[in-house]
């Protein structure tokens, strides 16, 4: 009988710790919004709404969770350096297309359609400043590619 009381014990506090960790008991990240703009290589410029992900648990959290993205929304993902960064898709259920940029507003590398629910690591490359998550198809729906300019304020190259 004391073995079940203490198993059960266990059990609960084991429980109660890992509660906060879980998915469903974890708080929901409130994300400020900005504008920003990508200029392509032949002067194209392609205006969104993003939201902001500044922080450990907004950049955990990211999309994850939504059933749609407009296609002229999409969320930054900030960092306080350069740094090599690897995304994955786990609980986000649209694709997305990332677009990983360099401290100067360079787009380095862009990662499309990746694939919903995955656990597959998608890594930037090469150390940057932010990723840019928009609606999967975007960058071949406006030509987006390697070397174009993503202007906003975090970058060096703010208007």
């Amino acid at each position: 009988m004391a073995f079940k009381l203490v198993l059960g014990t266990a059990l609960l506090v084991l429980m109660a710790v890992a509660a906060p960790f879980s998915g469903a008991a974890q708080i929901m990240q409130k994300f400020e919004t900005d504008s920003l703009t990508i200029v392509t290589a032949d002067g194209a410029r392609h205006g969104f709404t993003v939201e902001l992900a500044t922080t450990p648990r907004q950049r955990a959290q990211g999309l994850m969770y939504r059933r749609d993205l407009a296609a002229d929304r999409g969320m930054l993902f900030v960092y306080r350096r350069p740094r090599d960064v690897s995304m994955w898709m786990k609980n986000t259920f649209i694709p997305l297309d990332m677009l990983f940029i360099d401290e100067d507003g360079r787009v380095v590398r862009i990662a499309e359609r990746t694939v919903p629910e995955s656990l597959q690591t998608i890594s930037s490359g090469k150390p940057v400043l932010a990723v840019l998550e928009l609606r999967g198809g975007s960058a071949d729906r406006l030509g987006l590619s390697d070397g174009d300019e993503v202007r906003h304020r975090v970058f060096e190259n703010a208007e």
